[in-house]
């Protein structure tokens, strides 16, 4: 091959292809010193350097094919020269000969090679075809050099020159450069063509939705500003133009904390921007809901401790040691100024007044008061929200509750919280211990506002019937006020004092009209009524009053001067009585004795009945009791037969005969072990032939010693006791610490007998009498528990 010596210019960044033309800036010395020394016309090798760092490249730094080009003008500027060059053909380059004033090289032609014409010809056709695309998508000068290429008939020429323009990368336009079979280059260089034409498909989708998206919001933009315009001339007063105006308003005069402002600013900055459609109005709501709430407002308090005592007074007759505690729990809220306090809870039956009180309390203070009902809520998003995610979201019902009140320092009842569910969603109760926490809910979070909100200033009163019902967690929190019932004098006073008035004052009568009697009062109270509240008693006045307006109504000037209900006119206008007096009745044979019970609505009596027939000895034991009060049953029982010689009963008595112990109501479940006493009187009872005096009741745990251990809810038995009219209770000596909470005058009706031992309990229940014993029948009230 012909070897040649030419002047060498090394390309840092950059590749000149054989038939294409460029134009190269020039700044190193030996390059500067190389384009001074020719003129137009002579020529020059151009070659590439591997790394452009490098300054002084040597042999090895370079590519080894190179370029020969003819230098077509050489242009001086002001930071140096650039030089115009047309690429010839490729050579190799064998040796750097000089390196002053300019790189000087030897350099070898290098031959095109042609292995296969038949795929060259076809390659030719394909790549002008490309070209031919290409052509119809550009524009400018881009496209009348694509179009030139398409008159190429050299295919060696045409692969370079379309290398050349297609802008490639340079490590791209180097494979180009070192490929010296033709056909393999036009296989190369198809391939880049395809690659470019690709990714002008992906970038012209892209810029096509990028122009779409804001034509959309160009649009968008000048439909909002003709709005704006349009408000203005409807709203020349120069207000709030729209909803989100009159928001960003709200939002610049609310006193927010830092925290929810921020949040609050950023949502107001979503919904002035992009955001349309659903999305808009889910951002409004929670704005809407933000502003609403009372996060500073506090209302301050009105009333002293004996103001509210006084109001406590005037809306409930009774309660005295609730009263006392509930002012205890609000003197020490006073004197420390914070709320962080056992929250209070208000235990007991129905219709004793419990939401009342916290009415009442609200009230004195000059609080707002709100009651949130939880009775069988089965979702912990009830209390704490559904986050915003999900379609029509919104907050618990303490955020609701809050927004309600528009105070941060309301008086909140939690009402029925021991009838709260568990369900697929989750345990509501344990979602209340943070709500029912001093030292959490003071950053109390929302799912839905997912902002922290300060409840330490709420004043919580909760309500429940029965508190076993609750977790031990909530109960930890909670102090438990209990209100057992009332007695019948108090009913008597409730009865005179608010509810007649208030029944009168809805049915339109007035004091004239209508009046009851005491008598007549207290015959309702013990035949129409046997709760521990006044909720029947307040139904049986409503029916009075609704008889009486029926008269009004029939009488022709339609005014009816004076009615005075007495005891001998309820038959009349209540139907017969409900209740009645069956003491005697049931216990006038041997084998029944009377038990007092506790119930989630109030005490109440139970009558225990035994009886003896022919058999083999089996012992029956009925009435759907539970487990504890059947073993309290087998307890009596096996104390009866091993002490029989001491209690006069016959030791054989198993011997041919069967027992049956049955507690009436079998369709009411019945647990506990405070029957048991009553239980083992009723035996003696049976096997020796004396009855059980009508006048006794008895509550009490029996043990195989003959102990009598003490139970629970002796108030509420002895006001039961006391309303079914019973005169004298048997009671375990231990519980003679628990009188102090009856009040004195059912402890001044009863003859109070306390017993350690069974054959005390003997002593005070069995007549001296002895009749043959006989079956009896027998009631309990429902859902007992002994």
């Amino acid at each position: 091959m012909k070897t040649r010596t030419l002047p060498f210019l090394p390309l840092r960044d950059g590749v000149l292809l054989p038939a294409a033309t460029a134009t190269i800036p020039v700044g190193r010395a030996t390059s500067v010193a190389l384009v001074t020394s020719i003129e137009a016309g002579a020529e020059v090798v151009v070659g590439v350097q591997k790394d452009a760092a490098v300054v002084e490249p040597a042999l090895a730094d370079l590519q080894p094919v190179a370029v020969v080009a003819r230098v077509r003008r050489v242009q001086r500027l002001p930071r140096g020269y650039q030089v115009t060059l047309e690429g010839v053909a490729r050579v190799k380059v064998l040796d750097v000969v000089k390196r002053t004033p300019f790189l000087t090289v030897q350099v070898e032609e290098l031959k095109d090679a042609v292995f296969d014409e038949a795929e060259l010809h076809d390659l030719v056709l394909a790549l002008k075809a490309e070209l031919k695309e290409l052509e119809d998508k550009a524009q400018g000068p881009l496209a009348r050099t694509i179009e030139a290429l398409g008159d190429e008939d050299d295919p060696s020429a045409l692969a370079d020159r379309t290398a050349a323009t297609l802008g490639l990368p340079v490590h791209k336009e180097v494979t180009v450069l070192l490929t010296l079979d033709v056909v393999e280059r036009l296989r190369e260089v198809m391939r880049l063509v395809a690659e470019l034409k690709a990714q002008g498909e992906v970038r012209e989708r892209i810029d096509n939705e990028v122009r779409k998206e804001f034509h959309k919001s160009q649009r968008e933009a000048i439909l909002r500003e003709q709005l704006k315009a349009i408000q203005k001339e409807l709203n020349p007063s120069g207000g709030p133009e729209n909803d989100v105006d009159k928001l960003k308003e709200r939002l610049e005069k609310a006193d927010l904390p830092d925290e929810v402002r921020k949040v609050a600013e950023r949502e107001m900055g979503r919904l002035q921007g992009q955001a349309s459609g659903p999305e808009q109005g889910v951002i409004r709501n929670y704005l809407e809901w933000i502003l609403d709430l009372p996060w500073r407002v506090k209302v301050e308090e009105q009333g002293s401790i004996d103001d509210v005592q006084q109001k406590l007074d005037d809306d409930h007759t009774g309660l005295d040691e609730p009263k006392k505690r509930i002012l205890e729990h609000l003197a020490v809220l006073q004197m420390t100024g914070t709320a962080k306090a056992t929250i209070l809870c208000l235990v007991g039956p129905p219709g004793v007044g419990k939401t009342s009180l916290g009415q009442s309390v609200a009230d004195a203070l000059g609080r707002p008061f709100q009651r949130i009902s939880f009775g069988g809520v089965r979702d912990e998003a009830e209390v704490r929200g559904h986050r915003r995610t999900y379609v029509g979201a919104i907050p618990g019902r303490i955020v609701s509750a809050l927004k309600k009140s528009r105070a941060k320092n309301p008086v909140f009842l939690l009402d029925e919280i021991d009838k709260l569910g568990k369900g697929w969603a989750g345990d509501p109760e344990a979602a209340l211990l943070e709500v029912l926490d001093p030292e959490q809910n003071h950053t109390f979070t929302d799912h839905y506002l997912e902002l922290p909100f300060d409840l330490s200033e709420v004043l919580f009163i909760c309500t429940a019937n029965d508190i076993s019902a609750l977790s031990p967690a909530l109960r930890d929190r909670l102090e438990l006020i209990e209100i057992q019932g009332y007695t019948q004098d108090e009913k008597l006073g409730i009865a005179k004092k608010h509810l007649i008035p208030k029944k009168l004052r809805e049915h339109g009568l007035d004091a004239a009209q209508l009046e009851v009697s005491d008598e007549a009062l207290k015959d309702i109270i013990a035949s129409y009524t046997r709760e521990a509240g006044v909720r029947q008693l307040q139904r049986e006045i409503t029916r009075l009053c609704r008889n009486v307006a029926l008269q009004v109504a029939r009488a022709v000037d339609k005014k009816l001067a004076h009615l005075a209900v007495t005891p001998a006119q309820l038959k009349d206008m209540l139907g017969k009585p409900k209740f009645f007096d069956e003491r005697s009745e049931r216990t006038m044979l041997p084998g029944v004795a009377i038990g007092l019970a506790w119930t989630p609505v109030g005490g109440d009596i139970l009558f225990i009945e035994t009886s003896r027939m022919p058999g083999k000895g089996s012992i029956q034991i009925t009435g759907q009791l539970g487990d504890v009060m059947k073993e309290s049953a087998n307890a009596a029982l096996t104390y009866v037969r091993s002490n029989a010689d001491a209690l006069g009963v016959d030791p054989k008595f198993l011997a041919e005969s069967d027992v049956h112990i049955h507690i009436p109501a079998g369709a009411v479940p019945k647990d506990g072990p405070s029957a048991g006493v009553t239980m083992f009187t009723a035996l003696v009872s049976l096997l020796t032939g004396r009855r059980v005096r009508p006048d006794t009741a008895m509550t009490g745990e029996a043990t195989l010693r003959g102990r009598v251990l003490p139970v629970g809810g002796i108030k509420s038995k002895l006001l039961a006791a006391h309303r079914a009219g019973v005169t004298r209770v048997l009671l375990p000596e231990k519980n003679a610490r628990d009188l102090d909470e009856v009040p004195a005058e059912v402890r001044e009706a009863l003859e109070i007998v306390l017993c350690s031992d069974m054959r005390q309990v003997l002593e005070a229940a069995l007549e001296h009498d002895v009749v043959p014993p006989t079956d009896a029948q027998g009631g309990a009230p429902r859902g007992a528990r002994a």
